[in-house]
């Protein structure tokens, strides 16, 4: 039986494809600040680049990314409904979604959502596994209503 790689590929019999290529998660750190004296802005890599990735994803609500109207939570919209544990289930089903269907390196494991009606937020908890990694990462954002 004739392998269908090419000879560039060595040893692909010996190795699975799966296990020969690590990948390394690099993004550029959205606060814009630059290195002292170098001029050049600083990196996220790793877990951090990709819990800034979820928590811009999150943040995001339909229609706000060009060419793309269905990325984002689009839990902002949420906010503005009556503060109750249906609200709350909704937000947590709407990050899980969107984690699932927009971050392809982070698998989600728990979201949890406290509501505070008195200060007009939302205390979302995500609980995520970067993939390649065993690495369990925990973001806590506060989501309020502007109005």
């Amino acid at each position: 039986m004739a392998n269908a790689f090419s000879i560039e590929d060595k040893n692909l019999d010996v190795s699975t494809i799966l296990t020969s290529r690590t990948r390394a998660y690099k993004d550029i750190d959205l606060t814009f600040k630059n290195i002292p004296l170098s001029g050049e802005i600083f990196k996220k890599t790793e877990a951090a680049a990709v819990k800034q990735a979820v928590k811009n994803l999150v943040m995001t609500n339909f229609g706000e990314k060009p060419f793309d109207p269905e990325f984002g939570g689009h839990v902002q919209s949420l906010l503005f409904e009556l503060a109750h544990e249906d609200t709350e289930e909704e937000i947590e089903e709407q990050i899980l979604s969107a984690i699932n269907r927009h971050e392809p390196r982070a698998v989600a494991l728990s979201v949890i959502a406290v509501s505070n009606p008195d200060r007009n937020s939302v205390y979302v908890t995500i609980i995520f596994r970067v993939v390649n990694t065993q690495e369990e990462v925990s973001l806590s954002i506060a989501l309020a209503r502007l109005r």
